[in-house]
């Protein structure tokens, strides 16, 4: 999937405008990775974090689309890296994968995501049987995931200025 540049228009309804801020963050987290090696995507840059990666990064973004839109959403395990692997890592610890594998499993993560958002309204609500969060609705579940991939997407760009000065909001 191509990392998009493009905002949601400004009038539209509100499904069509919290996808499209949710779609230009990822596509953001997309373009903080474009062009950096394993090496970089794996340099720790925070010593009080030090699975702050741009590497660790994307594998918890991952981690935290299955975790919201399947486990959740569906009720269905998640399938990114360190799901069912009994680490409470939230997919940061990714030592040993390449930056190309943990996009792949990203984007397939964001696939699944998509899909499961693309069948349910927005006042729909996620299962409670593999995580007792309460009544949560699809619009609840976006405006966080928005939330968290915009933070990350702010680390991303941070992390990549420090690595090879590489600056710019998108």
């Amino acid at each position: 999937m191509p990392a998009t540049r493009t905002r949601p228009p400004k009038v539209a309804d509100e499904r069509t405008q919290l996808l499209g801020w949710f779609d230009l963050q990822r596509g953001i987290v997309r373009l903080k990775c474009e062009g950096l090696s394993d090496e970089q995507a794996h340099r720790v840059l925070v010593p009080t974090s030090p699975l702050t990666t741009v590497a660790g990064i994307v594998g918890h973004l991952a981690n935290c689309e299955d975790l919201w839109f399947r486990e959740v959403l569906l009720g269905e395990r998640g399938l990114a890296p360190g799901f069912g692997e009994g680490e409470e890592d939230d997919g940061f610890a990714v030592q040993g994968m390449s930056l190309a594998s943990l996009l792949d499993a990203y984007e397939a993560a964001c696939a699944r995501s998509d899909a499961a958002i693309a069948e349910r309204s927005l006042d729909d609500t996620g299962s409670t049987a593999l995580h007792s969060v309460g009544e949560a609705s699809l619009r609840w579940m976006l405006h966080h995931m928005l939330e968290e991939t915009a933070r990350h997407a702010g680390h991303l760009d941070l992390l990549r200025e420090l690595l090879d000065g590489e600056v710019g909001y998108y």
